[in-house]
């Protein structure tokens, strides 16, 4: 296994492409929170915003970042005739496979907590000049806030589990183009999907099986009744579909030529 995971960052780091997803990661994920930070103000005492997870809606665009990185590691090698060099000195399919998973996880968690604290940052800088002070029941965004702690650290998980679901889902078709549309189809269409059905009951049910509304349950601090499910209860069901994916991924690995 050390020696697979030796080579799995090698490969990732010597490769320029990784490299400016990963920039690109912890910079767009600030930018989008701070613009939607920027957008939204409080005049009163009665508004009812959840700050942090107004701080973090960067996220929502840091997956797709996530996901192009991992679809592309794997399906890369596939397109280069790599994968078989790979399998011929590992043999061991599903240690490959581990290998990958391991490596895009630490480097999507390392980049993840950066590009979260960014969000949070850009949140309780921008935020109290646009009304969300503490005179109208906003104190300034922290970590040592136990719902914020929760939120952040849900959200930097909920990156990791992205990389998981999309390392399962690549690995599976091997073509970074349906990957993508595959991803994309789970992430962002079934997330709107409930909000297109006027039946309630519905309407609950697709919200708790969406990857991406359930996931981001975990960035919630308040009004957590009205969710169909609980933040972590949430996380649990991308992690789920993440152990799906990898589940699929590892069998048709194993059971089908390079």
């Amino acid at each position: 296994m050390r020696q697979a995971l030796h080579a799995e960052w090698t490969k990732l780091r010597t490769l320029a492409g990784p490299a400016w997803l990963v920039l690109a990661l912890v910079a767009l994920t600030p930018a989008l929170s701070a613009a939607a930070a920027a957008t939204v103000s409080c005049q009163a005492t009665g508004c009812t915003d959840d700050v942090t997870k107004l701080s973090l809606i960067g996220v929502q665009a840091g997956q797709a970042v996530v996901a192009i990185l991992t679809v592309l590691t794997i399906t890369g090698e596939y397109g280069t005739g790599l994968i078989r060099v790979t399998l011929a000195a590992m043999p061991r399919r599903v240690t490959v496979l581990a290998a990958k998973a391991v490596v895009l996880t630490g480097v999507t968690l390392a980049a993840g907590a950066v590009a979260v604290l960014g969000s949070l940052t850009a949140g309780r800088l921008i935020l109290p000049g646009n009304g969300f002070t503490p005179a109208n029941g906003f104190p300034p965004l922290s970590l040592a806030d136990g719902p914020t702690l929760r939120a952040a650290a849900g959200s930097v998980l909920y990156l990791a589990l992205i990389a998981l679901l999309s390392l399962g889902v690549a690995t599976a078709v091997r073509d970074s183009a349906t990957a993508m549309g595959v991803l994309f189809g789970l992430l962002y269409v079934l997330a709107a999907v409930p909000f297109l059905i006027n039946d309630p009951d519905w309407q609950r049910l697709l919200w708790r099986i969406s990857p991406m509304n359930a996931g981001l349950a975990v960035q919630a601090t308040v009004h957590l009744d009205s969710l169909p499910l609980s933040p972590w209860a949430g996380l649990g069901v991308l992690a789920a579909w993440a152990a799906a994916a990898l589940l699929t991924g590892g069998l048709l690995l194993r059971g089908r030529d390079a």
